[in-house]
């Protein structure tokens, strides 16, 4: 096929493979290897070049756009775990608003006044219950020195109450007795804080929160029956009953299951006049027993490390300092399983008698036992009897 003249002899051809259609040098440009194209190839491939960069623009604006959704998702599922977090801590304040309620109109007893003529002989008895870690078992850990089970805890529990009623019976032949201060001084429970609870223990925290209830709640009302007194009954929570990992001294009854158990059992015994709760707010609470100021806590704000003067030193220098702030004639507190009377002291045993936690931390040998004690309107504390539930 002949082509017309361009004025310089015979049209070239298009470069192009396959093409062969004349090429215009002063209107087909160049292609990228220096060829002519004719006007046809040249708008052919700029199409294509065209198509090539939207195509690649749109996939950028793809991964633009999934980049993008996948922040939005990361960003709502944050967002979406605060909330949860912060319903799930609004309904357990709820929940303690609700208790707290309950208790509105308690009257929690802060001064204990003589009820009985100036002539008449009279006082106050004093019952510690505390370390009762009712679901822990215990056994070949402490090489069959002790043997400690729920069953176990449940017998000694009601030996507890019968021996509190009975020495204070025994006092009162001599002397008036109106009321018994029953402390209630935390770690009726193990809980689950350490690892090695998940093999020892014999019930799940709550399961062994209601077993440690019922018998508390068996023993007042056994007090009740089996006698005239009026009951007031500080309680502090332990270190053992939290559901945080480590201890929180500014939060702690927020974080303590024995504190709900101290509310449930103020709300139980709403409408008995003589059972009288103080629940405590902070570490430390105080009574005044006619001219005795006591000063109630679980006593894990002592630390002791096993040092060969036992827990005296380190108490003895935590009360010193705390009377700097308000002073108290006397400290009782348990914690430490064993019992010691320390003078301006009163460290009360346990119900789970030795165990692990003793023999780590290098305590004496002590059978299970509780404490109680009798103080005078005239001469302070007289006498302190362990009472032993084996």
């Amino acid at each position: 096929m002949s082509h017309g003249s361009q004025g310089h002899g015979e049209a070239p051809l298009c470069a192009r493979t396959g093409c062969g259609y004349p090429v215009k040098r002063n209107v087909n440009k160049r292609n990228n290897n220096g060829a002519y194209w004719c006007q046809y190839c040249s708008r052919e491939c700029t199409a294509l070049a065209g198509h090539a960069a939207a195509v690649t623009s749109a996939g950028d604006n793809t991964v633009e756009a999934d980049r993008r959704r996948s922040l939005h998702t990361a960003r709502y599922s944050l967002l979406k775990q605060r909330y949860d977090e912060a319903l799930e801590t609004i309904t357990r304040q709820e929940t303690e608003l609700a208790a707290l309620g309950i208790l509105a109109q308690e009257t929690h007893a802060s001064t204990i006044v003589p009820t009985c003529s100036s002539g008449t002989a009279e006082g106050t008895v004093v019952v510690i219950a505390s370390d009762w870690h009712v679901e822990e078992h215990v056994g070949a850990e402490v090489g069959g020195l002790n043997t400690y089970s729920l069953a176990i805890a449940h017998r000694r529990a009601d030996i507890f109450f019968r021996a509190s009623l009975r020495l204070t019976k025994l006092l009162q032949q001599d002397i008036a007795i109106n009321t018994m201060v029953l402390s209630l001084l935390g770690d009726f429970i193990s809980n689950d804080i350490h690892e090695e609870f998940a093999d020892l223990n014999e019930a799940l925290p709550m399961h062994a929160l209601i077993e440690a209830q019922n018998m508390l709640i068996g023993g007042i009302e056994f007090l009740l029956a089996h006698s005239d007194l009026t009951l007031v009954l500080p309680c502090h929570s332990g270190n053992h009953a939290r559901t945080t990992h480590k201890t929180r001294f500014s939060a702690e009854n927020g974080h303590s299951l024995e504190y709900l158990m101290y509310l449930h059992l103020a709300a139980y015994f709403r409408q008995e006049p003589r059972v009288r709760f103080m629940i405590a707010d902070g570490i430390h609470s105080y009574l005044d027993i006619y001219d005795t100021t006591i000063r109630f806590h679980h006593g894990h704000a002592i630390k002791y490390q096993g040092g060969v003067g036992g827990i005296y030193i380190p108490t003895n220098k935590a009360i010193a300092q705390w009377n700097k702030a308000r002073h108290a004639d006397l400290d009782i507190f348990g914690h430490f399983h064993q019992l010691r009377d320390g003078g301006n002291f009163i460290s009360n045993g346990s119900l789970i008698g030795y165990n692990a936690f003793a023999l780590s931390i290098k305590a004496d040998f002590e059978k299970p036992k509780q404490a109680l004690f009798l103080i005078d309107k005239k001469r302070g504390r007289t006498c302190t009897w362990p009472i032993l539930v084996e």
